[in-house]
């Protein structure tokens, strides 16, 4: 590739990783402060805490279980819950470990990208790592690294593979070998294959180097990946985790919005923040790639527009887009390639200064402003999971009686603060659910055969299931109404 450099000039120093460091470490006290200000330290998902449960299951009892007792493949991430494990053995956990793990990983994705720039960009040689500090402020990657969940250590792995890929690595093992680790972070890593396979065919020359690459690919791919399939089948009798199949049956009705509505909403999420003004770039670095015939640039940016539109197909695209951000660190890498080439340039001979000037401020002046935005939704949705979803599994913890039987959809804080058995609305648990996951009638049924003895649901989301049905306890925050949803509600449950 023409402008992959090796020069050790370029190289990142320990005062630049030490810059990134800190800059990793403010932006995370930001986000937790503005969360403590706002209502209390927590996650912004209810899906954090079944993670949560499992680590602890498997940290003080060595089971892969969300009660226990009973094995279930419940969690989207085993590699993810079993990282998280660890700060239950040392007592770090929910909150030290977790929110140290989410730091510490996009520490990892910021000093990646500033040495994939480095890598790429000749011209690219700064004082300050500009790239780096950009991903460590870019809200989009802190929500998911404060977020308690899988999403940002997934985007590091895939940004690694793709880069790899970019600068023409010959570790073909390696990379086989991270796309099968991908698989233990989200099942959607095997979408990886493509991309390498391409860079290989087109950057190998000769059929004999071909076969040679691809057999060490998929050595190291089909090693850790048959290792995952085993143990979903071990644990929960399908290849894959019920999450894979639970999410789809969901949001079928989703699948049946016009694609320009999807496209929309998806738009709006990516392109929320500093990443407005890189799109120019994402889009010159395509044609680059193009022109100067850069395939493993070519596959990585196919791959990230087949990765969003396969989520936006089947998936809804909400909580700020949280299915496609471990696409988003590659689209932001994109950009700030062509950033920096432009940035190094003469483009528009002497009065190249005044565009250079506009598009350096732009970026500077929305990542810099939505540090501020950024942490506001952030702290506001940790609000909602921790005034709603918490402070309901306490007082089913509290208050409910010991042999009662729940109905819930969101069961992640009541898998952490309570025990009763559940029966699980979504499917994660309860897979049996999946066929008829949103047909309420037929839910009705189940719920009486199963002895159901009380629902917790927000009510706009059942409303067959919850009307006329005698409400046991409401959540009573001030917080979900002012997004215009109702209050979660624990109901009596009677068949209908």
């Amino acid at each position: 590739m023409a402008h992959t450099s090796s020069r050790s000039t370029n190289e990142i120093s320990q005062r630049h990783l030490a810059i990134i460091a800190l800059a990793v470490l403010l932006i995370a006290a930001v986000y937790l402060l503005a969360s403590r200000l706002t209502y209390a330290i927590g996650f912004p998902l209810d899906d954090s805490w079944i993670h949560q449960t499992y680590a602890r299951s498997l940290a003080w009892n060595g089971e892969w279980a969300f009660r226990p007792g009973l094995l279930s493949a419940g969690s989207t991430s085993p590699l993810w819950s079993a990282l998280l494990a660890i700060g239950f053995l040392f007592n770090l956990s929910p909150y030290i470990w977790t929110f140290f793990l989410g730091s510490l990983t996009l520490f990892g994705l910021a000093v990646l990208c500033e040495w994939a720039v480095r890598k790429i960009v000749n011209s690219y040689q700064p004082s300050f790592p500009w790239v780096g500090i950009f991903m460590a402020f870019e809200w989009h990657l802190v929500w998911a690294g404060m977020s308690g969940m899988e999403t940002l250590l997934h985007g590091l792995i895939v940004t690694t593979i793709l880069v790899l890929l970019m600068t023409n690595s010959p570790r073909y093992l390696t990379l086989g070998l991270l796309t099968g680790l991908s698989a233990w972070v989200r099942p959607d890593g095997l979408t990886l294959i493509g991309p390498a396979l391409t860079t290989i065919i087109f950057i190998e020359q000769g059929t004999r180097s071909r076969l040679t690459a691809l057999m060490r690919y998929f050595i190291g791919c089909g090693s850790l990946f048959g290792m995952y399939l085993l143990f979903n089948l071990a644990i929960g009798g399908a290849p894959m985790p019920n999450t894979f199949y639970a999410k789809q049956a969901e949001y079928a009705a989703w699948q049946m919005l016009p694609i320009s509505d999807r496209l929309g909403q998806m738009f709006l999420q990516l392109l929320v923040g500093p990443s407005l003004v890189l799109v120019p770039g994402v889009i010159g670095w395509w044609v680059k790639s193009i022109r100067a015939r850069m395939w493993g640039s070519l596959a990585a940016l196919i791959w990230t527009a087949g990765y969003i539109w396969l989520y936006i197909s089947r998936l809804p695209v909400y909580q700020h887009g949280r299915y496609i951000m471990p696409a988003m660190p590659i689209f932001f890498l994109f950009g700030m390639l062509a950033f920096a080439e432009f940035d190094g340039g003469k483009f528009f001979a002497r009065y190249h200064w005044v565009a250079q000037t506009l598009w350096r401020g732009s970026i500077a002046m929305l990542t810099f402003g939505f540090i501020f935005l950024g942490a506001n939704s952030y702290a506001q949705d940790v609000a909602v999971i921790e005034s709603e979803m918490v402070v309901t599994a306490k007082w089913v913890a509290e208050n409910l009686p010991a042999e009662a039987i729940i109905a819930a959809h969101d069961i992640g804080a009541l898998g952490y603060f309570d025990s009763h058995e559940l029966i699980d609305l979504a499917g994660l648990i309860s897979p049996e659910v999946i066929p008829f996951i949103r047909d309420e009638a037929q839910l009705a049924v189940f719920l009486t055969e199963k002895g159901a003895d009380y629902l917790i649901a927000f009510p706009e989301s059942y409303p067959l299931l919850t009307d006329g049905m005698e409400q046991v306890f409401s959540s009573d925050s001030k917080i979900t109404p002012t997004f215009g949803r109702q209050n979660m509600v624990i109901y009596l449950w009677k068949a209908p």
